[in-house]
Parts: structure tokens; C-alpha cells; sequence
């Protein structure tokens, strides 16, 4: 406890967020990239870009379902666990058939092999190269990567509870929230690194605290089991039957039996559903005698994450299960919690301006820890004018802000850039896919070690801005359409997918630019101290771009 409650309140905003900010920054970027998730999924199989997007059609559900069945049965193999017939969507605008099998030693789940039906109805397309897509960057952001899924999200909500704390306490040391608004102080040291912070902060504010509140309450029976163990103290399963029974399947019996018609349930579906579209179908157990199968309406414009269903007896044809029209309070609820969270409803301006303050909270969370560390070397700087060392502690900060900030996005860019230069016929090229943003991070995190100058960050954010302007060259060169292509064809996400990343990169190159000017002005150091500085200079330098700002001019001790 320090003095007073607000400086108490200070110390502990600064070490909430400080402890876990770097964690944070990963979550922050792979969720707001999440938002896109299925358009970075649609660009990253350049094979389905021509001839393959077409729309739902309610006569024609009938006579796909046929032929979806027929296609399965001949070419899948006896061991199929499931078949999939997934029909298209706004975000997801193709007919495929798939199919999943048995999963192999050491594997969660089997492989799904996946055919794309041609808009024409003049075949397959089978051959589309293996990627994670924008699934990737989804599960990144709660299952972070190379550890068992159990332990991320142990860590990632020990974070967002940090966050939260951080959140808190955030508003109640901010005596001026709405002046801090419109406050922004350019060329003024940490001053103008604390404006920048209080203004991605307050802008967003209302998104920071509903997705933070939400991302806790979407994995809350792992954080705090303690009711499901009191209540159900020998079996869990129980538990999760009651909880979803729709998605609780009887194991095959092995006893073949004949699998009925997909397209006999259809007056069924409709009878349950009108016009509602169909989602997916999905058989679990095909000619199994516990065969079962499961009808997913679309409920993509609704602001709901529970999924609206119906199960069917895979032989008889019996309805076993409906969604219920009427759901508690407490399931309404947790639902609209969950829906807000993952913005699965949202229309695309909508997801637009999700992925916006997405972007605000990676500022927050970047301009929080520059200042930090800008803070920490103003107090070292009078030894580091000396000659002697920067602390480990304070290296350490500078050091893991340069690999986050910039390794980010420039591992987010070779993710791409691996997805269209690695072999299509390449084994494990979807492993590779997230090995090279791992090793694009860890480059950062190398080049961090030998210098963090102005320089070294002004030619990263330069290659980063290169890469992103150049994604759409990339695209032009390495698929059937282009930019100007997708216009004309109004393939909007493709579209999207370019012109994003045309915005991402002018604003790094614009960042590179605007880093020199702003440096330029700061380092104006008094006549009387430039000949001692220089030499001291000489003798021990220094590669932090922190350390040319704090020792430019005496930085402004910043208070809210």
C-alpha cells in the first residue's frame, strides 16, 4: 500500500498490466485478426478463388443433399467416422463434401478431406493445397501454441484476469477520462506516449471491458469447476449430457445398417425450420446401426453463438432432438455473452470496427509498455550518461517490446507469404505455415539482442510496410484472380483481404517515416551537455530507440 489510494491504485495499474503485457499484445493481435477469420481462411486457398463461390439456394437443397451423399459413398473410405456436407454461407460462399477419418496415434481428432463442388455443377475440385487459414489465428489467441491446450488457457485467462485489474483500475486513477480523449501532445516525450495511451484506451473502452468481462466468462467451467465437481462428483459426463445433449453421440455399435436419404428428412427440417437455410449436415457413424444425423441451420445474422439444430436416427429417420424455441435466462445469457465475444453475427462494418478496436487495444497495450521502459531509462540515464550498463530488467523490457510489436505483424505477413510460396504437395505445409510466424517472432527477438535503435526500428516497420503492400502482388501472382478481378466479380472478402492489407502497410511505412521526424525533434540537447554525452556515447553505446528519447530532453514526469 503506497500513501495514498490513488498512487496505490497507480502501482498496482502499472504492474497488472506490466507483469503480462507482452502476452496481452499476442492475444489482443490474433483475436482482432479472428474477426476475419474466414476470409484469411478464403485467401488462402487461391484454388476456390475462380469458379467455386456461388449462393444458397433453397430449391437446390434437396438434390445437393443427393448428391453430397453419392459423392461421399463412392469416394470415402469404409472407416469414415463422419460425413460433412457443409452448404454455402455469406462468409463462406461454397458447396463442399467431406469427410473425417479415424484419428491416428497421438491425434485429437482424424484429418477431414474436403472436395469443393464447382459453381457450374461441371465437377470437383479436389486438389486445394493444406493451410490453417485464419483458423490459425483463432485458436492462437486462446490456445496460444506448442503446449497442451489446458495449460494455455489457464495462462491466458490468469492474463485476462490481469487485464481486467488493469481495466479497473485504469478508470478510477483517470481524473480527466473525457479531457484524455482529445488530448494528444505530440513531440512531448513520455507525455506524448502517455496521451497516446489514454487515447486508444478511452476510445475503445466500453470493447476493452465487454471483451475482456466475456473472453473469462467463455471458459469460466475451466477456471472455476468447482460447482460442476460439487454437483456431479463421480461422473462430468452426466454433466455435459445434460448441459448439450444434441452433441452427446452413442459410439458405433459396428453393426452395419442402411444409412437413409438425407434428402427424406428434408420435410422434416422444413417443418421444424420453414426456409430457414441449413448450415451443414453431419453424419456421425454412416451405416452404422447408431448412426445419427445432425441438420445445423445458419444462424449467422443472429446475435447468438448456440448453435439451432436438429438430430435424426441415421436409419430410421426418427427425430431424437430439437433445438428448444425458448432457452432460461441464465443460458440467454451466458449466449449473448459468448455471441459478443466472438461477433459471429456481425455484419462486415460491424466486424470492421471490432477489428479496429482490436487494433486500439494492441496500441494500449504497446504505448503502455514504450512508456514503461522510456520511464525506467530516464531514471538510469544520468549512470548511462556515465558509461555504465542499463539494467537487465530494463534491456529486457526494451527488448521484448521490440520482438511483440514488431514481430507480430511481421510473423502474421510470413504466415502468408508461407502460405503461397511453400510447395502445395509439401507434407506438414500447414505446420509450416505457423512455424515461420514463430521463427519470423523469433528473428525480432534476435535482432532485438544486437540493437533496438531508432534505425533498427525504422527499417523493421519499413520491410514490414513492403510486405504487407506487396501481399497483394503476391496474390496476383500466385492465384487464378486479382485485385481487379475480385472487383469485377464482387468477391468482396478477397477484396477486403487485399485492400487491408494495403491499409496495414501504408500506415507501417507511414509509422517509419513519422519515427524519424519525431525523433529529429526531440533530440535537441542543451549546447553545455553535448560534448560530455557524445563522448560518452562513443565509449558505450547503446542500441535502444528509448534510450535516444529519454536522453533527448528531460522527459515529463507524466501524470494522469
Amino acid at each position: 500500500m503506497k500513501e495514498t489510494f490513488f498512487r496505490t491504485l497507480s502501482w498496482l495499474h502499472t504492474w497488472a498490466g506490466l507483469l503480462v503485457c507482452w502476452v496481452l499484445l499476442l492475444i489482443f493481435f490474433a483475436g482482432s485478426l479472428s474477426y476475419f477469420r474466414h476470409e484469411m481462411s478464403l485467401w488462402a486457398e487461391p484454388e476456390l478463388h475462380r469458379g467455386a463461390f456461388q449462393d444458397y439456394q433453397t430449391n437446390q437443397v434437396a438434390s445437393q443433399l443427393d448428391q453430397g451423399q453419392d459423392y461421399i459413398e463412392a469416394h470415402s473410405a469404409a472407416a469414415t467416422q463422419r460425413w460433412l456436407i457443409n452448404f454455402p454461407t455469406d462468409r463462406s460462399p461454397m458447396l463442399s463434401f467431406a469427410w473425417q477419418l479415424p484419428p491416428e496415434k497421438g491425434q485429437r481428432r482424424g484429418k477431414i478431406e474436403q472436395h469443393v463442388t464447382k459453381a457450374d455443377g461441371s465437377g470437383m475440385i479436389t486438389d486445394v493445397r493444406d493451410s490453417r487459414g485464419g483458423d490459425f489465428f483463432y485458436r492462437l489467441h486462446f490456445d496460444l501454441h506448442y503446449m497442451p491446450a489446458i495449460t494455455a488457457r489457464y495462462i491466458v485467462g490468469v492474463c485476462t484476469m490481469f487485464m481486467l485489474i488493469a481495466l479497473i483500475s485504469g478508470i478510477v486513477i483517470h481524473k480527466r477520462i473525457f479531457k484524455d480523449l482529445f488530448s494528444f501532445r505530440q513531440n512531448k516525450g513520455a507525455r506524448s506516449w502517455l496521451d497516446a495511451h489514454n487515447v486508444s484506451s478511452v476510445i475503445a473502452l466500453p470493447y476493452h471491458l465487454m471483451i475482456t468481462y466475456t473472453g473469462l466468462i467463455t471458459l469460466m467451467l475451466i477456471y472455476i469447476p468447482w460447482t460442476v465437481s460439487t454437483a456431479y462428483p463421480e461422473d462430468n459426463q452426466t454433466f455435459l449430457k445434460e448441459l448439450n445433449p444434441a452433441r452427446q453421440t452413442e459410439k458405433a455399435s459396428g453393426i452395419q445398417a442402411e444409412q437413409v436419404r438425407l434428402s427424406q428428412l428434408l420435410p422434416q427440417v422444413q417443418a421444424e425450420w420453414g426456409d430457414a437455410p441449413i448450415k451443414q449436415v453431419i453424419v456421425s457413424y454412416p451405416k452404422d446401426q447408431n448412426s445419427q444425423v445432425t441438420f445445423y441451420q445458419n444462424t449467422g445474422k443472429d446475435v447468438t453463438d448456440e448453435s439451432t439444430l436438429l438430430v435424426f436416427n441415421g436409419v430410421t429417420g426418427e427425430l431424437k432432438y430439437a433445438s428448444p424455441h425458448k432457452m432460461s435466462a441464465t443460458v440467454v445469457t451466458y449466449d449473448t455473452m459468448m455471441s459478443l465475444h466472438t461477433a459471429r453475427f456481425a455484419a462486415p462494418l460491424l466486424r470492421i470496427l471490432f477489428f479496429f478496436c482490436g487494433l486500439l487495444g494492441c496500441a494500449m497495450v504497446a504505448t503502455g509498455t514504450l512508456m514503461w521502459a522510456i520511464r525506467l531509462r530516464q531514471k538510469q540515464q544520468k549512470a548511462i550518461d556515465k558509461g555504465e550498463k542499463a539494467s537487465r530488467g530494463l534491456r529486457l523490457a526494451e527488448g521484448l517490446n521490440f520482438m511483440f510489436i514488431i514481430g507480430l505483424p511481421l510473423g502474421a505477413a510470413a504466415f502468408f507469404y508461407a502460405n503461397r510460396l511453400l510447395p502445395t504437395d509439401f507434407a506438414a505445409r500447414s505446420a509450416w505455415e505457423v512455424h515461420s510466424f514463430f521463427i519470423a517472432l523469433g528473428v525480432m527477438g534476435v535482432w532485438a539482442f544486437f540493437g533496438r535503435s531508432r534505425r533498427h526500428w525504422q527499417f523493421a516497420l519499413m520491410l514490414i510496410g513492403a510486405l504487407y503492400c506487396a501481399l497483394p502482388l503476391l496474390n496476383a501472382a500466385t492465384s487464378p484472380s486479382h485485385l481487379i478481378d475480385n472487383i469485377r466479380s464482387q468477391q468482396w472478402a478477397l477484396v477486403g483481404f487485399d485492400v487491408l492489407a494495403l491499409l496495414l502497410g501504408c500506415a507501417m511505412l507511414f509509422a517509419s517515416t513519422r519515427l524519424s521526424a519525431v525523433v529529429k525533434t526531440l533530440q535537441k540537447p542543451s549546447r553545455k551537455n553535448t560534448t560530455t554525452v557524445e563522448k560518452v556515447r562513443r565509449k558505450q553505446p547503446d542500441p535502444s530507440y528509448a534510450n535516444e528519447l529519454a536522453s533527448s530532453s528531460p522527459l515529463e514526469e507524466a501524470k494522469s
